[in-house]
């Protein structure tokens, strides 16, 4: 009988070693073997994933916008500026992505992890399988620890309770230590927190203090206990989700810098981004997006009321990089900073579609709020709310989120839009990279992350993780690219699908469709403001452009170039097939109750179940 005994590691893959000693009657007949334990390289480099929350293109100074973030301006002018990368165009997919290596169709997320958002079929039910493997588990298995702080957004709802099953939280997802929540949204004061295996009570600070607090306090034992050992980080605070919450000390610092309104925010930030070099020279803004209002047409009041939304946001950002600060510094004063490789992906998709045409206050996203009217006037009574532990759910209005998306149009959820999945990425590595505040155009996607990071530790891929053969993994690594700025894009094609909206992408090419209707159209219809908008998947109407000469989707191509839209259709459905993404599951489905309708969800309303995703109205109470 063979004995298998632990594992070990050669040529860089984690393999199970067969016990190598020999087993007599008696101790005097026996001898013992130990199996070598598991060491990355002698040298190898730290890894920190950041990764933020609905923040917008252009809403970092480090990508030329007007919210000022010197830690990110920092890291990227020691670093390399990616201009070209993308993630899905919601947060739970991009998340599952992310830590997979693989679409998030194809590791079962195509929607989310929680009931109202998922539904029984394999690409929907929102369960990582154990054969999709993360990073974390790579790199434990690989010798590194393995710490995760903040939002992780991937365990089932129905599995969030400290009964668990923890197979789909981060310990069962190969990360040896968690402090955060496992949600998409929570109150900033009130977070639904959680350390490793046990929900735990907050200590009444910024959420974003606290998770920085605890990571810092897993390196500094880590490294106390075994100097130069390497880890893994994953940095993922709630930040700039909604709610909007944040000291006046942040957000007073943007007392009237707003003023002027989107529109000229749009422009200075184009301006700015021309300039860094982030986009093209001859760059120009597409229109406002439908029903967006020119702010020269708003009222006093309407003026007052939004830019103080926009105050809080912004601030809310600043107060983001420099809780991000504090972890570089902790870095820098432990002598770990050049041998940490950080990725920085500011924005797990686009600047946020929730916040409706007033923005919000109190009420959550699928609440019934009433007319335009009584929303502003709502929101204007509230105002002092904004930005503090009583706006459970502030979020700015929409003319802001297309302003922070500059220079792009449409916003997260529109799977078809760049202003939906197209994201900075700012990529530090002293030790490794040569350039300092390079460019870096060639097309990625949040999948590649998982690659890229094993090329950097000099990782391969395992084909069994604790003794489970895994799946191919989808991305594609970008290692080429760092030290060669002129690195061919091997990442040539790649499907988005958010509930309804849908494009794919192919060597520069790109095809797509909004789909309706979409949360504003079923957001509108539940308030009175319209007519219910009639659903037809075989009416959806597909756009076509050419990325690579429009890369902010401004010269609709469809009926020029009708037969590559044809080929980019069928290749979409080919891409859907394989990735399990069908059934196509949209937003219509979700309001009307049309999935995941089992006994803990029957009878429940469509607010009530929202309160697994936010947990905001239940924290208040």
């Amino acid at each position: 009988m063979t004995i298998i005994s632990g594992l070990f590691l050669t040529g860089n893959v984690i393999a199970q070693q067969p016990y190598q000693g020999k087993v007599g009657r008696t101790l005097a007949e026996s001898k013992e073997w130990w199996p070598e334990q598991v060491t990355p390289p002698k040298g190898a480099p730290n890894v920190i994933w950041i990764v933020l929350d609905d923040v917008g293109y252009g809403a970092s100074s480090a990508f030329g916008g007007l919210i000022q973030t010197p830690i990110f301006d920092s890291l990227a002018n020691n670093g390399l500026r990616y201009t070209n990368f993308h993630t899905a165009a919601i947060c739970a997919p991009t998340r599952a992505a992310l830590l997979t290596g693989r679409n998030s169709s194809n590791v079962h997320v195509a929607g989310f992890s929680h009931t109202i958002l998922s539904a029984g079929f394999p690409g929907w039910d929102g369960r990582i399988p154990a054969e999709k493997g993360t990073i974390a588990e790579i790199l434990r298995d690989y010798g590194y620890n393995t710490f995760a702080v903040g939002k992780y957004g991937v365990t089932p709802d129905e599995e969030a309770s400290d009964a668990g099953p923890f197979d789909h939280w981060p310990s069962g997802k190969g990360f040896e230590h968690f402090f955060g929540f496992l949600g998409s949204q929570t109150d900033q004061y009130k977070p639904e927190l959680v350390e490793d295996n046990a929900h735990v009570t907050p200590d009444g600070r910024h959420l974003s203090d606290q998770i920085t607090d605890k990571a810092i306090s897993y390196i500094d034992k880590q490294q106390k206990a075994a100097p130069g050992k390497p880890f893994f980080l994953y940095y993922a605070p709630a930040a700039t989700h909604a709610p909007h919450q944040v000291d006046k000390y942040w957000s007073d610092q943007y007392k009237g810098k707003f003023d002027e309104g989107w529109d000229v925010y749009r422009e200075k930030v184009l301006a700015n981004q021309v300039k860094l070099g982030v986009i093209p020279a001859n760059a120009v803004l597409p229109d406002r997006n439908p029903n967006i209002a020119s702010w020269n047409s708003l009222t006093a009041d309407q003026k007052k009321l939004y830019a103080k939304f926009m105050e809080v946001y912004a601030g809310y950002l600043t107060y983001t990089d420099y809780t991000v600060g504090r972890l570089i510094h902790y870095l820098q004063s432990i002598h770990q900073l050049d041998n940490t490789v950080i990725f920085l992906l500011i924005g797990d998709n686009g600047a946020s579609k929730e916040g409706s045409f007033q923005g919000v206050i109190g009420k959550g996203t699928f609440s019934p709020g009433g007319t335009e009217e009584k929303q502003f006037q709502d929101n204007l009574n509230d105002i002092g709310e904004i930005g503090t532990p009583d706006g459970h759910n502030t979020n700015y209005p929409l003319g802001w989120a297309q302003a922070a998306n500059a220079p792009f149009k449409y916003w997260k959820q529109d799977a078809n839009s760049e202003g939906g999945t197209h994201n900075p990425l700012i990529v530090f590595y002293p030790k490794g990279i040569t350039e300092k505040g390079g460019i870096r155009k060639q097309y990625g996607y949040v999948d590649d992350f998982l690659p890229t990071t094993l090329d950097i530790v000099g990782a391969k891929v395992p084909a069994y993780i604790r003794g489970i053969k895994q799946d191919s993994i989808q991305g594609v690594s970008f290692y080429n690219s760092l030290n060669n700025a002129n690195a061919a894009s091997l990442h040539h094609t790649q499907y988005y699908y958010i509930f309804g909206a849908r494009s794919v992408y192919q060597d520069g090419w790109k095809a797509g469709t909004l789909h309706h209707p979409d949360v504003i159209d079923l957001a509108n219809a539940l308030n009175g403001k319209s007519a219910p908008v009639a659903r037809d998947w075989d009416k959806d109407v597909w756009e076509l452009y050419n990325i690579n000469e429009d890369f902010n989707e401004r010269n609709d191509l469809a009926k020029k170039y009708p037969e590559k839209l044809e080929s980019l259709k069928k290749l979409f459905e080919e891409q859907a097939k394989a990735n399990n993404l069908y059934p196509y599951i949209d937003w219509q489905d979700v309001f009307q109750r049309k999935i995941h309708n089992t006994k803990s969800t029957q009878g429940k309303t469509l607010e009530q179940l929202t309160n697994k995703v936010t947990n905001a109205e239940t924290k208040s109470e």
